[in-house]
């Protein structure tokens, strides 16, 4: 990568040569759950000496229905992240909707992220550079992956230049997504970190009931592509059961499945590396 992470807060092992990991559930269900995710998370990075985000929403906004579950309460939500941050010494990122939650999720967070159908808003990209945190922007489902240099301007011209890129998927038809792996470096060329979605990016979009569905089972041959394509890191949401998680549940990974999936996409960095 070429703007190190190493200036993120808490962050650890950037010295590994590894890929670093964004990890978490989709959103903050309960507190009791949130812990125990980032927990087992910790464990298993340090044994494989993975540099290591813990990613949950405090709020979910981008959501099918409207009796579709949102979050605990924007400040609750918000507490237990920064609470997580502190006790496991650890970074968090979280997602923000408007310009107004950023400045509120800066006080607990120490990454921004934006959502990809939000990442050529920008009143979001100025308010999120403006709070000095990095600034994970997510790709649009409807963009180039060289298209993403004008969100990365806007975050640079505004001040920042903690800036990070996530690929996600692009729309392939109307519920269905594919990852072209030709983005990955066609994004790095704008000199920032650049991070392989390996859950969203099997989303299946608006099915039946209106339900996002997924592929699982594809996250390993996704995610061994992309590490293997040069990606500087890894987001992966995970949940210790996601047949009952409050949301994205069709494409989590198990949490018991997360430390076999990394040693062996560790074994491929190596490879790529030597």
């Amino acid at each position: 990568m070429f703007i190190s992470i190493q200036t993120i807060p808490k962050i650890k092992h950037c010295k590994s040569d590894n890929f670093f990991l964004i990890a978490g559930p989709c959103v903050i269900e309960n507190e009791k759950m949130a812990y125990e995710i980032a927990e087992t998370i910790l464990q298993i990075t340090d044994k494989l000496h993975l540099p290591f985000i813990f990613k949950a929403s405090y709020r979910k906004a981008n959501r099918s229905r409207m009796d579709a579950f949102t979050g605990i309460g924007d400040l609750k939500g918000l507490e237990i992240l920064k609470d997580i941050g502190v006790k496991y010494d650890i970074p968090v990122i979280t997602d923000v909707h408007t310009a107004e939650e950023a400045v509120l999720a800066a006080k607990y967070v120490d990454i921004l992220q934006i959502p990809a159908f939000l990442c050529r808003q920008t009143d979001l990209l100025i308010a999120a550079a403006k709070t000095g945190k990095f600034v994970n922007i997510k790709k649009g489902q409807f963009l180039a992956a060289a298209s993403m240099k004008f969100a990365v301007d806007k975050v640079k011209e505004a001040g920042n230049h903690n800036i990070m890129l996530t690929e996600r998927g692009t729309m392939f038809g109307y519920q269905d997504l594919i990852v072209d792996y030709r983005g990955i470096p066609e994004m790095q060329k704008n000199n920032v970190p650049v991070i392989l979605d390996i859950t969203h990016s099997l989303q299946q979009p608006n099915q039946s009931g209106g339900i996002t569905g997924g592929q699982p089972e594809m996250i390993t041959t996704i995610a061994k592509a992309g590490i293997a394509c040069g990606a500087d890191g890894i987001f992966v949401e995970t949940h210790p059961n996601p047949a009952i998680a409050k949301s994205d549940g069709a494409n989590m990974l198990p949490l018991h499945q997360l430390e076999e999936l990394l040693k062996t996409l560790v074994k491929i960095r190596k490879a790529v590396n030597d």
